[in-house]
């Protein structure tokens, strides 16, 4: 029988992927399943049985997009949201973000409300000393040992799992500049437009995504291929998700009536992206990007991309010039 809603996690070497899957299997209120994508590694800790998640393992790594893509081939729910394997989630966040959809319609790509995942503490098992969650330490964070004026030398140091959403702070309006990258737009959550419609509806527009998690139709994945492999197996997601949306005639929408929380990792060392990210594969990514929305290469966009620009205007990193040259471009 069908489920209503399909969270596809791809995966490779993370810690939390556990986690996020007990986390999303106590928060859930709708007939709503999980896939999980193991990609060229087995979940360690495991993934505990559940007949409500999938686990899929494939022995060759073949990155975040086509993951995806295999996750939501064995899906035959209506909706489908893929999401990070390391976040935590509002109490009936699903059945809230499938009541938004009987509101907006389904030719929408949806997400909640952003929080920062506090995931876990270090602690020095010497002197006691916590601090916030990164790198495997290589010495205690602790200056003053027992009021010596001198650091702890404590080598042995233990995670304390934490695992809360932080109410601050909360994100609800991203946007790209002309390179691209992502960005976040708080100056579009100080406009008219959006203050009305997050009063009378709790759902606004954003420009693009942070990537973490994002929800459509499964029929709106494949037909727009919102994972296209073509573009790289890494990065730039948001923007793909985002364009591809706006640009065939649909809508990107913040469902501020429920939240997630994302752990970012952006410190590098045994706390940085699971999947290979060489700056070369990277760029490549954001050259194809490119490529296929600055000059309206998409075969399937109604709307150009300054239109998008236009739609948003004032956009941080975006100049005149630059949505001047946009304009010039030649439509598909």
């Amino acid at each position: 029988m069908s489920k209503e809603l399909s969270i596809l996690i791809p995966s490779r070497n993370e810690m939390f992927l556990a986690r996020t899957i007990e986390d999303i299997l106590q928060h859930i209120e709708s007939d709503t399943e999980v896939i999980a994508l193991l990609d060229g590694a087995w979940a360690d800790p495991p993934i505990p049985q559940d007949d409500r998640v999938n686990v899929v393992y494939v022995p060759e790594a073949v990155g975040q997009r086509a993951g995806a893509n295999i996750a939501c081939k064995l899906s035959r729910a209506k909706y489908v949201m893929k999401v990070d394997a390391h976040c935590a989630f509002d109490q009936g966040f699903d059945r809230k973000m499938l009541e938004a959809y009987k509101e907006t319609g389904d030719d929408v790509t949806m997400v909640p409300t952003m929080r920062n995942l506090w995931a876990f503490d270090w602690k020095c098992m010497k002197c006691g000393k916590k601090w916030y969650q990164g790198p495997t330490p290589t010495k205690c964070a602790e200056t003053d040992f027992k009021g010596t004026g001198k650091p702890c030398d404590g080598k042995d140091f233990k995670r304390k799992m934490m695992w809360i959403g932080k109410e601050r702070p909360q994100s609800n309006s991203y946007s790209f500049d002309a390179e691209p990258h992502f960005q976040y737009f708080n100056e579009y959550c100080r406009r008219p437009e959006y203050k009305k419609d997050l009063e009378t509806k709790g759902i606004t527009e954003s420009m693009s995504l942070q990537g973490s998690a994002f929800m459509c139709t499964r029929d709106k994945w494949w037909e727009l291929e919102l994972s296209d492999e073509k573009l790289g197996n890494w990065g730039n997601q948001g923007i793909e998700v985002a364009a591809k949306t706006w640009l065939s005639g649909g809508r990107v929408l913040v469902n501020h009536k429920t939240w997630y929380a994302h752990m970012f990792r952006t410190q590098g060392g045994d706390f940085g992206f699971p999947w290979p990210n060489s700056g070369k594969d990277t760029q490549k990514t954001k050259e194809n990007v490119k490529n296929l929305f600055w000059e309206n290469k998409w075969p399937k966009q109604k709307y150009p991309l300054s239109w998008l620009i236009e739609k948003f205007w004032p956009v941080p990193g975006w100049t005149e010039e630059n949505l001047n040259k946009l304009r010039q471009a030649k439509s598909t």
